[in-house]
């Protein structure tokens, strides 16, 4: 399979090691506008060369769009018109993928384009804080899910490429709407990035008067504020797409912070027990 990878980072880059050490790339063309970023991949042996947007879509049956949503939204509708222009001469089999954490508006945008059954929708529900080529690492999708979305919407054939990549990148793939991803995306994901952001804030601008509380950080604070290390280019986007889901997210967060801070405020040991019960709930879903 020519595999071409828009967007040479954590999850791009990640993909080309386990795609190509499995067995599934023969050969991996990559593209990437971050010059550094670039030549990084290449000397790493991420990709076997580096090429344009176009020469990546004429060259590959297979297009992975692993870039932030906001330059995906952009770039799919560009890549199903190149498309359209090789299906003219009846040849287009190719499939393009994206591995976004939001999917409703690039489902939208896709909908009524006459290329729209060879993309499809996909959200692999892994990474880390890191970003760049530097970041990207064998394993990383390893029983991990992957969220395929509006499938229905999609040749059959494409949805089959696409679910023997995940496959052999180990993932588990799950089914839905892409109206209904966006919204426990936000749940499971975007609020956790925000949570992280904010604490991080908070004990910074603590910092600045009290230098010894990083020195007292222990691995609790660490795993908490792990994500505040997130790139600010592909979370902005994010929570700017899924803007209406968060917002009602942050809602239901903020009652229960200030629940807690009632509680706390009013000597309420048995209410702050009951919260922390409560909450206790989560063990039976992640151990």
């Amino acid at each position: 399979m020519k595999t071409g990878i828009i967007g040479l980072g954590l999850i791009g880059g990640s993909m080309a090691i386990d795609l190509r050490r499995k067995g599934f790339a023969g050969s991996i063309a990559g593209v990437e506008a971050d010059k550094v970023n670039a030549a990084a991949a290449l000397n790493m042996g991420l990709v076997d060369r580096l090429v344009t947007l176009e020469e990546c879509v004429s060259e590959c049956d297979l297009v992975v769009l692993a870039v932030p949503v906001g330059a995906a939204v952009k770039m799919l509708p560009e890549i199903l018109d190149m498309f359209s222009k090789e299906d003219a001469q009846g040849k287009c089999r190719k499939t393009v993928i994206d591995v976004c954490s939001t999917k409703e508006q690039l489902v939208k945008i896709a909908h009524y384009h006459p290329m729209r059954s060879r993309y499809v929708a996909t959200h692999p529900m892994a990474g880390t804080e890191y970003s760049g080529p530097w970041a990207a690492m064998p394993g990383l999708f390893d029983g991990k899910a992957c969220i395929i979305c509006n499938h229905e919407e999609s040749d059959p054939a494409a949805v089959h490429i696409v679910e023997k990549m995940y496959d052999c990148l180990n993932m588990r793939p799950i089914y839905m709407n892409a109206v209904n991803h966006d919204v426990h995306a936000a749940y499971v994901s975007h609020i956790s990035h925000i949570t992280s952001f904010a604490l991080a804030l908070t004990v910074l601008d603590k910092e600045k008067n009290e230098k010894h509380i990083f020195d007292l950080a222990s691995g609790g604070f660490s795993s908490t504020v792990r994500l505040a290390k997130s790139n600010a280019d592909m979370w902005v986007p994010i929570f700017s797409q899924n803007r209406e889901n968060i917002l009602r997210v942050l809602d239901t967060y903020i009652e229960k912070i200030n629940a807690f801070r009632k509680a706390i405020d009013g000597f309420d040991e048995e209410g702050i027990r009951s919260l922390i019960v409560d909450a206790n709930r989560i063990k039976r879903i992640i151990r």
